[in-house]
């Protein structure tokens, strides 16, 4: 039996039943009707295979052709992904209006690439060894390595020419390298060992880094309400975080959001570089006006990408905006096939879906012997706020960071709106462990100390309602006025702020320890007989200014205005 007999027998939507398609496995790619749709087998019962179809199915009528491609859905991964924005297929979406018709097909290789080589023919190399290099825009270096699986003697190496992503530049163990590798997207990429060391990866917002930190090769999840700030809160990172590739996944979200991603990338200067951030940035979008299924493959995809950078020995981070879209994708995708609805709809592998995903982050030594890592960042979208639903449920269960966003801090203007009352971060001690190590002696203490002012400040509210400020004893008094100094002049931080967007490491840790400072002078005065109503009198507004005040990463300044505060509250009697 061939394929060519191979028929499309039912369609439901992004559902297709083909009949009679012969050698297909599970994940396979297969070709649908006159267009050459493509889609991926899901299910084989006998004779007849299950498959979803990445793109629009209208038109398409039973009894279309089909056809096995004879390999699993798979990303091309090589120069040219850097600074491109790509459909959930990874396809350039960039000038390609043809593209979004159905069974449009294109692929980024039309441009030709400097491949420099670093090996010489009769060479010995192995997987994930280095054969040369390609310069990127910016000057990003792009480690064309020996493909995993491949070994043996360098045959042939190409000279410092141009070339096409599809063209030979290798042959090793008798086989063709091209710049260029076809990697299935839903199987990670191999490494040589998984490493527990961790450091911290610097977001550039203080609430994020001084109390809910995340480490390089971890993940986070940021779910919030509609009008929370999620979106604003990933693009942050995006901009400011250390990471030497930025995967941003679109998944499901507004196309004037992701406009806005796109602009802001190429308008921001990369500090690295001096050029547009965007040219180490690859933008994978599928919005929501795009197929369905293909927003499913999109976040894979976008995983794919990031490990491919990290077996060069980059810091990659994958920001996937949100995976409650992608969860919706695999709920009517199961709906479709009569698998047997589990919470509010959702399959019960929707667990399983979410380990795996945030499985394949991590901090690892390569095949090549370097290190490299993958950090995940994904939001969820609870309807009505929903924390108990399935998808964040599910998500709290399996990150190490959770970052909540909450309606009040947001609705009163605090951003990021991140809640010290639902928020945790398992990396903390672990990274507390490298800030002491890299001598900040007073990092981890400082966090502690934070989070119980704040978390005291909280009890105290609840009284402060019922009977006012004014009555509470001065001790409590004080706590309030610590707590709103930390809440207003460290955790508060502005997007649209010259000095205050980004606010590196030096300048987080100063704000901090100055405002604990500022706190335990009025702790004193209060054991010297200074009332807390005096206290309360002191301008402290330069104090809780300085976030805006001073530069990025200027902590003599904020050191400066802190030592001026304790001595005016000195003065106090």
């Amino acid at each position: 039996m061939s394929d060519d007999a191979a028929r499309v027998v039912r369609i439901n939507g992004s559902l297709v039943e083909i009949e009679a398609l012969d050698r297909v496995s599970v994940f396979d790619l297969v070709e649908v009707g006159d267009l050459a749709l493509a889609a991926e087998v899901t299910a084989v019962h006998g004779t007849r295979a299950t498959a979803e179809v990445h793109e629009y199915t209208g038109g398409l009528t039973s009894g279309a052709r089909a056809r096995s491609r004879g390999h699993p859905l798979s990303a091309s991964l090589g120069p040219g992904l850097l600074g491109g924005v790509f459909d959930g297929l990874l396809r350039p979406l960039a000038a390609a209006e043809d593209l979004l018709h159905p069974g449009a097909t294109r692929d980024h290789d039309a441009r030709r690439f400097r491949f420099a080589p670093r090996v010489r023919e009769g060479d010995s190399v192995a997987p994930g060894d280095l054969l040369g290099i390609v310069t990127e825009g910016g000057g990003f270096e792009h480690r064309v390595l020996v493909p995993p699986g491949r070994t043996g003697t360098v045959g042939w190496i190409a000279t410092d020419d141009r070339f096409g992503v599809r063209d030979r530049v290798a042959i090793v163990g008798g086989a063709d390298v091209s710049l260029a590798q076809q990697w299935p997207i839903r199987v990670a990429r191999p490494f040589r060992a998984r490493l527990v060391q961790a450091a911290p990866l610097q977001t550039g917002q203080r609430i994020l880094d001084l109390l809910y930190p995340v480490a390089r090769g971890s993940t986070a999840a940021v779910p919030g309400g509609f009008g929370t700030g999620k979106t604003m809160l990933l693009q942050q990172i995006a901009k400011w975080c250390d990471a030497d590739v930025i995967i941003y996944v679109g998944c499901g979200e507004r196309g004037n959001e992701m406009a806005d991603v796109l602009e802001d990338l190429y308008r921001l200067e990369d500090p690295r570089s001096g050029r547009p951030l965007l040219e180490r940035t690859v933008i994978i979008a599928n919005t929501s006006n795009m197929p369905m299924m293909a927003r499913e493959a999109s976040v894979y995809t976008g995983m794919t990408v990031a490990e491919y950078f990290r077996d060069m020995g980059y810091e990659a981070v994958v920001i996937a905006d949100s995976t409650s879209r992608w969860a919706e994708a695999i709920r009517e995708f199961a709906s479709r096939t009569g698998e047997l609805p589990a919470e509010e709809g959702y399959p019960a592998s929707l667990a399983s879906s979410l380990a795996a995903f945030y499985e394949r982050a991590g901090r690892v030594e390569t095949l090549g012997g370097l290190i490299g890592s993958v950090t995940v960042i994904a939001s969820t979208s609870p309807p009505g706020g929903d924390f108990t639903e399935p998808v964040t449920a599910h998500t709290q269960r399996f990150v190490r960071t959770f970052w909540t966003l909450d309606h009040d801090l947001a609705y009163a203007r605090h951003y990021p709106a991140v809640s010290w009352h639902g928020s945790f971060s398992r990396d903390a001690d672990l990274l507390g462990l490298w800030h002491t190590d890299h001598g900040d002696q007073r990092w981890a203490q400082s966090r502690a100390r934070a989070l119980t002012l704040l978390a005291e400040a909280d009890r105290l509210e609840s009284l402060v309602a019922l009977v006012g400020a004014n009555a509470l004893p001065d001790r409590e008094r004080v706590v309030l006025l610590g707590a709103g100094l930390i809440r207003d002049g460290v955790l508060q931080q502005s997007a649209l702020s010259e000095h205050d967007a980004f606010c590196g490491p030096l300048k987080q840790a100063a704000l901090l320890e100055a405002t604990l400072d500022v706190y335990d002078t009025c702790l004193g005065l209060l054991d010297r007989g200074v009332s807390a109503a005096v206290i309360e009198e002191c301008d402290l507004r330069a104090l809780i200014r300085a976030r805006d005040t001073v530069g990025f990463d200027d902590a003599d300044a904020v050191r400066t205005i802190a030592d001026a505060a304790r001595r005016d509250l000195e003065d106090l009697r």
